[in-house]
């Protein structure tokens, strides 16, 4: 599969699903959908990516609930879909709970759609990996992405921005606000360039673009770091603003990288005596 995607392989010769490479599907999938509506149920323990639209346009998710164990059991996944609301909803997961996705690699590059016009509000996060993601899989764009008014505890990062070298594509004008974080593992708010991990690498050295990040009243403790923030040193992370935000953590503050930055109001209380890494 990584052969065929970055060879230039036509979708419909590739092999899915070998017995050697079995893929797990996704539990609720809607593929190139409009005017999609999905209320008040919930949903124990799919088998991979919980729910999965993709391709499509005004999606509304409210009041659902999911509850997963085990790898990959992502709660939410906006695939290339443009106009999503996501509200009142809970998710306590094996792995993200909201990941925001837009294609990997040479495919996201052939098909370029972006993920835009997406809003996350009223939701409560816990358990697994990231609460709310952006990325890795951005190679087809992430723009206009709205979230607030969110709880995250338990979960290793709370908001977290990855990507890595050879992804390409952007992740543009993105307003999070009135969040509180508790508890999480990791890093309380992540933006990162060198996601380590993939299902298929990257096999060029193209850079992703991160630009219009801004993250304001956030709140929340026991943080094994409070902000981390790593651009790459040939492409640094700029115009990203931190306003109000008041974190409790074993490590104040981790940043690398950075061309512009613009900080109000932002305390990061650290544990550790050299808490900050600049």
């Amino acid at each position: 599969m990584a052969y065929a995607e970055w060879n230039g392989r036509e979708p419909e010769k590739r092999r899915y699903g070998t017995e050697e490479d079995a893929l797990r599907p996704s539990f609720i999938q809607f593929i190139n959908c409009r005017d999609v509506l999905l209320e008040d149920f919930t949903v124990k323990d799919g088998p991979q990516w919980t729910l999965h639209p993709v391709y499509c346009e005004n999606v509304t998710i409210s009041g659902v609930s999911v509850f997963t164990e085990g790898p990959n059991t992502d709660g939410l996944n906006p695939d290339s879909c443009r106009n999503v609301l996501v509200e009142k909803c809970t998710f306590s997961t094996g792995d993200d709970c909201i990941a925001i996705n837009s294609g990997l690699n040479e495919d996201g590059w052939r098909v370029n759609r972006p993920c835009e016009n997406i809003e996350i509000r009223g939701c409560h996060m816990t358990g697994g990996h990231g609460g709310v993601v952006i990325g890795s899989a951005i190679s087809g764009g992430v723009r206009n992405i709205y979230m607030h008014d969110c709880q995250i505890s338990g979960t290793m990062q709370g908001i977290r921005l990855k990507s890595m070298r050879g992804r390409g594509g952007y992740v543009h004008d993105v307003r999070i606000e009135n969040m509180e974080i508790n508890d999480v593992s990791d890093q309380a708010i992540q933006i990162n360039m060198f996601y380590e991990y993939s299902t298929v690498m990257p096999k060029s050295q193209e850079p992703s673009d991160f630009d219009g990040i801004r993250i304001s009243n956030v709140r929340g403790g026991g943080a094994a770091v409070g902000i981390e923030i790593k651009g790459l040193p040939e492409h640094k992370l700029k115009n990203i603003s931190l306003e109000n935000i008041k974190l409790k953590a074993d490590e104040a503050f981790i940043c690398s990288n950075v061309e512009s930055m613009e900080l109000k109001q932002v305390s990061a209380e650290g544990r550790c005596k050299s808490a900050f890494h600049i």
